[in-house]
Order: C-alpha cells, then structure tokens, then sequence
C-alpha cells in the first residue's frame, strides 16, 4: 500500500527489498538508505540492524514509521510513533524475538539518482581529513587494504546525469573475481601471498578514478561473489547531533575512535606477520538514534567491517585476526552488527547497551514463555 501524499509505504515483513524497489520507482519514490545487499526481506534487514553509510543518514530501521506484531499469544500489536510507542521502540531492531513481523511501514523519500565516484587515498590523508571527508560526500566511505597504506575512497551523492556505468567483465570478474579467488586459495598454503595479493589488486581494480551514475538502489547495492566471514562492529563518533533524542539520558560524547582503532589494527598486523587479513576493510559512518538494540543507540557510529573471504569454499585462518579486532573494538566501545559473527554474550551486551534491560522486560512481557528464542538468541538473552 502506497500513501503518495506521506510518501509512505506499507508492506508485508518478508518481501524481499530485490522486489520493493521496482515497485516505488513505479510511484517515483525510494528509500533514502539502503545496505548492500537487497536480496533480504524488510523485516529482516530492520530486525538485525543493517545500515550503510552517511553521518545524515541513520541505520535502515530508522526509515520504519510503523509496523505490526504477531505475538506469542495470538494478537496483532500494531506499534508507531503514537500507538504502543515503548514497544516501538524496542520493536525496528527486534532481532526476531519479540514476535513475528507482519507489515512494516516505510518512509520513502522522491526518486533520486546517485553519482558514485571511487578514487585512491592514502590511510594517513583519509585518517588526517576524515572530516573533510565526511563533509564532501553525503554517503562517504572507505575501504582500506590491510598490509598496506592504501585506501579507495567512495563518494556517492545526489546528480541528476544520466546513467553511465565504468563496470567491465574482464576487469570485474576474470580480474575481480576468477584471479583473486585462486590467488587467494593458493595463499591459504603460503600465507605470506595475502599482504602482495592485496598490493596488488589495489593497483590493478583501485589505483584510479572511476564514475558510475544510476537510479540510487542500483549504486547504492552491488553483487556479493564471494563466500566469506565478516565481523561489523559500530563504534562512537563524535560528531554533531543530528538526530531527535529521545526522552532517555544523554548520550555520552568522546575523543574520535576511528583513526585510533584502525591504526591499532594496522599495528597487531605489522607486529604479527604470521597474521593475515584480506581486502578491504571497509568503513561506513551512521547517525545516532533512539532504538533499544540499535549499535548507534544514543551515539552518531563509525562501522568497521573487516572480511576473510573463503576461496572455492576453503575456511582460511582467522581465529588470531577476530579475536584481536574485536579486542580493540571492544577497548573503543564497539557494539557488534547483530547479522554478523561475534563472541559477545549478555553480560557483554548489559555494558554495551545503556537500554538492555528495558528491552529484556518488553521481549519476556511479548514472550514470556520465549517462544520465538534460538540458541543464538539465548545466548544473548542468558
């Protein structure tokens, strides 16, 4: 259900964002945000907190303006703003355990196009400037090649030029994709190969300046070829607000985390070469906001997404690499993205969340026998 004057929309929790998007360009809308990958349902890219990036732009939850729950018991919740309004709250990061989602209203913005325009950096000038960065580009962000200084950096902003795309076969999937993977699996018997490896692709793919304009969720979505593990944790920024609070305690300001864990990460790799990271890590930037099991709950975020990719299915070690990362965003006040791997637990979660416990109380009083509980969820609830 389309309401054109709100620009709003109303649809069922599991349609897939790969079918929603033709479906506003027929009534001229979109979404204003959108994460990378649109094969996944609404409820559920709300529910595990999904985000991409831009210091104006909040995680995709903050687009949901109203949704309906089925509840343990049988009723229908229907949760906004003005109607069950705690429930709300706790309920657009829901982590499937408060109900099943049946509707999600959306707030959609016009049709828009996006220019994408990657060019390579330095970690240093990117580090250095990050707020001139940030400042440039409405959906700035940066990918950074372990074992070097290299950056590609990633503008995306409002144009209105026609589509153009500097997409290429050989060099996006002969190149990007066929070469790498066996070069990568050929590094899981000679480990010391990833540090060239990476050198290597970001002369051949990111060592220039590259421009793609489209409609937005076409630049804003791209391909996933690979098969991999990812950990994502959201860090505190702090920048100015711009986001509405809520009627909860302050949020706490502080100096700024990133330069300060990603150097940190490039200093464990330097003095432990026998540790390996593949390209990129990639690191996005997201307003603060007043959901309870939000990672920007109460504090403007920096994302860092680290990755070790799986060649031809083949698991590479990684057991030094996470435990180290999640050592430093532990020691920056990260919070885990609730889709990807981590090794938190609930008292982990007590200390990160300001707002846990007023979550516990609504999911236990939604679902006191713990019906729609996992054993991942149990062991972020006990």
């Amino acid at each position: 259900m389309v309401d054109t004057e709100k620009k709003q929309v109303t649809v069922e929790a599991g349609i897939l964002l790969t079918d929603l998007h033709p479906q506003l360009d027929k009534h001229g809308l979109a979404l204003s945000n959108l994460g990378a990958v649109s094969d996944v349902t609404a409820g559920g890219v709300i529910g595990s907190g999904t985000h991409n990036t831009g210091i104006k732009h909040g995680i995709l939850a903050t687009q949901v303006v109203a949704l309906t729950l089925l509840m343990a018991d049988g009723t229908i919740l229907e949760c906004s703003e003005s109607s069950n309004a705690e429930v709300f709250q706790a309920a657009r990061v829901h982590l499937g355990c408060l109900g099943v989602v049946l509707t999600v209203t959306l707030q959609c913005v016009p049709q828009f196009h996006l220019q994408e325009t990657t060019f390579p950096s330095t970690l240093k000038e990117v580090l250095d400037n990050l707020d001139s960065h940030l400042k440039k580009s409405e959906y700035f962000r940066f990918l950074w090649f372990p074992h070097s200084e290299n950056v590609s950096v990633i503008y995306q902003d409002h144009t209105i030029k026609p589509p153009s795309s500097s997409a290429n076969w050989f060099w996006d999937y002969a190149i990007g994709f066929y070469l790498l993977e066996f070069l990568l699996w050929i590094s899981t018997f000679l480990p010391g190969l990833v540090g060239w490896i990476n050198r290597f692709f970001f002369w051949l793919l990111f060592n220039g300046k590259k421009e793609n304009c489209n409609l937005s969720h076409k630049i804003f979505t791209y391909e996933c070829r690979f098969k991999q593990h990812v950990q994502d944790w959201a860090i505190p920024r702090p920048l100015p607000q711009v986001w509405v609070p809520s009627p909860l305690p302050p949020r706490a300001e502080g100096r700024e985390k990133t330069k300060e864990a990603l150097l940190e990460l490039k200093a464990m790799l330097e003095a432990n070469p026998k540790v390996v990271a593949h390209y990129p890590v990639e690191v996005r930037f997201t307003r603060g906001d007043d959901i309870l099991l939000s990672p920007c709950f109460q504090r403007d975020s920096c994302y860092m997404n680290i990755i070790m990719y799986r060649p031809y299915g083949k698991d590479v070690p990684r057991l030094d690499y996470w435990l180290a990362y999640e050592t430093i965003m532990k020691k920056v006040g990260g919070r885990p993205h609730w889709a990807k791997a981590h090794n938190c637990t609930r008292k982990d979660f007590e200390k990160m969340y300001p707002a846990f416990q007023r979550f516990c109380a609504i999911r236990e009083k939604l679902d006191p026998t713990g019906m729609f509980l996992n054993a991942y969820l149990e062991k972020v609830f006990y």
